[in-house]
């Protein structure tokens, strides 16, 4: 714009006539004429009654100041004056001539006044329109690219429209797993669909549903299967949409958006990740100042249910910080439902996976329900990325089909990272490290409520020396013999190089960090300390108690106390079985020297088989002949409780001993 600009003003310097012109009487021309000779050519406009006359450059620099003609280039002067008449002007011409007081050309034409006043004001008038364009695409109004990004329309509204002209293909049908939401979520699909069935018996539509998850769950998935079958006009923006650096800005755009959604009611408008704008009031003071994201949450809470109503618009939310939200934006009339998008549980897995193998070549059979047990935890985003780094795999190692070890070491991959055979490791680091992993695999193998093991390298992989996987157990709650167990068999590793190596390492420094949190969720969080019991200060508000904790130095002590003593009783459990089992442990020890990577069929061979039966072998085993419905309802991956902060959760992931290098393992 700037540019077409300075080349219009440069044009109007260049091709503007800079000759200089000026209204005289008719006895002033004659007088040029006769007594100056100055007239070199006239030009007689028939049609107008004038005539003009050029004059050369000595008599125009004697009548024009000098800085007429301080320009850069040549100047001619030009005087105009009316005359009487074309035919007695021709006969004062002659006389001229014959006195010999002009000898110049003398020119008949036509003044045409609209060519005149186009090259007179043209320029300007098309740089006013080019002004008004340029105006109009900037406020995003016809012709202008829409809701746009100019900065006349920063109070617009971003949300993305998307009707029968551009409709979102996804249906429920590639939605996998989520019962229990999908079922929500289309109840309010088909209100939308069949209105009359529900508004007969006295329903009301739903105002608005905030869907709720930890990432990756398939929350926006849900949503754009909203988009698919609702065939309803559908509005979708991010919640950062309404940030601007601008003071009103927010909560313009958001006018804005029920603006648009009113026109086209009955509709959905959709904000992702709407923890950006509707954070609570008033937890970070502003100093007096103007809180830009409290005005726009302020104005988004006015227009789904205020003094005006916004009838026919359903508001669909997703987030997964629930809990820094408003309680004013939870409340019903706006939020009326809250639809929890739980990671998946083992039957949800392996619909997923079946989803995502769709697309994908595969040799042979695949064990499915394997890999959906070995993956506990993964989000549906997770097992995406699964089957693509198992393609990903296998086209490296030139398969013409992608087959089950492929599919086992992308899990390895994006659990442990790459391996790092290449790593340097002397014999007696390899040594420990194998003590190590068979400290864990023996304990874990004699304690009944430990998972059941899988496998157990000691090839470097990302920042562990070494690895152990496992098949945790589906539970919805862990009863506490259960995480003293999980406890202990994370321990045996360092236990092994203390009884069978005489020294310790910094190899267990992920054991160690891992146990130490759990120990502290027993005591703070789940009450299940002797001198402490049925206590938990755990604040599930996410306030988080301020500044101050919500116990005494005293009992900070005791919590303390307690920790230590549980993980002091649960190391020397781990070391009373490897006493008991020492054979059993070189023996393992050295089958993984020599061969690198164990599995169930090798340990099952040293110590023979496990008295206790997986607990969810038990359950699937008891479900074949349910019927499909039953079987969704498995219970989710293991956690002790739904209130339980992520860092204290008893981690289902392989073990690992991250944060030692080789050299510190001396």
């Amino acid at each position: 714009m700037y540019a077409f600009i300075l080349l219009s003003l440069a044009g109007l310097y260049f091709l503007e006539e800079n000759d200089i012109t000026e209204e005289i009487k008719y006895s002033k021309f004659e007088e040029y004429v006769v007594k100056d000779h100055g007239i070199t050519e006239i030009i007689v406009f028939t049609n107008k009654g004038t005539a003009e006359g050029i004059l050369s450059d000595s008599l125009a620099a004697s009548i024009f100041p000098p800085e007429r003609f301080s320009q850069g280039h040549a100047v001619k002067a030009r005087v105009i004056t009316e005359i009487p008449s074309a035919d007695k002007f021709d006969t004062k011409i002659d006389e001229w001539r014959a006195m010999g007081a002009f000898s110049g050309d003398v020119k008949y034409e036509r003044s045409n006044t609209w060519s005149s006043l186009i090259w007179s004001f043209g320029p300007v008038l098309l740089l006013i329109v080019f002004w008004f364009w340029i105006m109009r695409r900037m406020s995003g109004g016809p012709g202008g690219g829409g809701g746009g990004g100019g900065i006349f329309s920063v109070g617009k509204s971003k949300a993305m429209l998307f009707d029968k002209d551009n409709a979102v293909k996804v249906t429920f049908k590639d939605v996998a797993g989520l019962s229990e939401a999908k079922t929500e979520i289309e109840e309010i699909v088909e209100f939308l669909k069949n209105p009359g069935r529900y508004t007969e018996l006295g329903g009301k539509i739903p105002k608005g549903a905030l869907l709720v998850g930890p990432p990756g769950t398939g929350k926006t998935l849900l949503a754009k299967a909203v988009a698919g079958e609702a065939n309803v006009p559908f509005f979708s923006m991010s919640g950062s949409d309404f940030v601007e650096m601008f003071v009103g800005v927010g909560a313009s755009r958001v006018r804005d958006l029920f603006r648009q959604a009113k026109e086209k009611a009955p509709c959905i408008v959709f904000i992702d990740e709407i923890d950006a704008v509707g954070r609570a009031r008033g937890r970070n003071a502003n100093m007096g100042g103007n809180d830009e994201r409290e005005n726009t949450l302020n104005q988004l809470l006015t227009e789904m249910d205020g003094f005006g109503g916004n009838s026919g618009v359903i508001i669909l939310a997703a987030t997964n910080r629930v809990d820094i939200l408003d309680k004013a934006l939870l409340r019903a009339g706006r939020f009326d439902r809250q639809i929890y998008v739980d990671l998946p549980d083992l039957n949800d897995r392996v619909d997923i996976f079946k989803v995502h193998l769709r697309n994908i070549k595969l040799d042979g059979d695949l064990d499915v329900q394997l890999l959906a047990r070995q993956t506990p935890g993964f989000s549906g985003a997770d097992i995406a990325n699964v089957c693509n780094e198992a393609a990903l795999i296998a086209a490296r190692h030139n398969k013409s089909a992608v087959g089950k070890d492929d599919f086992i070491a992308a899990v390895d991959r994006i659990i442990g990272g790459l391996e790092k055979r290449n790593k340097i490791t002397t014999d007696e680091e390899k040594r420990a490290i194998a003590v190590h992993e068979a400290g864990h695999a023996t304990v874990s193998w004699h304690l009944r409520y430990a998972n059941p093991l899988v496998k157990v390298t000691i090839v470097p992989r990302g920042k562990a020396l070494g690895a152990a996987w496992y098949l945790p157990e589906e539970r919805q709650i862990t009863p506490t013999q259960a995480l003293l167990d999980e406890m202990c068999a994370t321990l045996g590793g360092r236990a092994a190089e203390e009884l069978f190596l005489g020294r310790i390492s910094t190899g267990a420094a992920n054991d160690l960090e891992r146990v130490t949190k759990q120990a502290y969720a027993m005591v703070v969080y789940y009450g299940m300390s002797e001198r402490l019991p049925n206590l938990s200060y755990y604040d599930s508000t996410g306030q988080d108690y301020g500044f101050s904790k919500p116990y005494s130095n005293e009992r900070a002590r005791i919590i303390d106390e307690e920790v230590s003593r549980i993980i002091a009783e649960q190391y020397e459990r781990a070391k009373d079985l490897l006493r008991n089992h020492a054979e059993g442990h070189d023996r393992l020890a050295d089958v993984l020297i020599s061969r690198e990577v164990i599995f169930t069929d090798d340990v099952e061979a040293i110590f023979g088989k496990r008295p206790w039966v997986s607990r969810t072998d038990e359950i699937l085993s008891s479900r074949k002949d349910a019927p499909q419905d039953v079987e969704a309802t498995e219970l989710p991956a293991d956690a002790p409780a739904e209130a339980t902060p992520p860092p204290f959760e008893p981690e289902p992931e392989p073990e690992s001993e991250s944060g030692s290098e080789p050299e510190k393992q001396e």
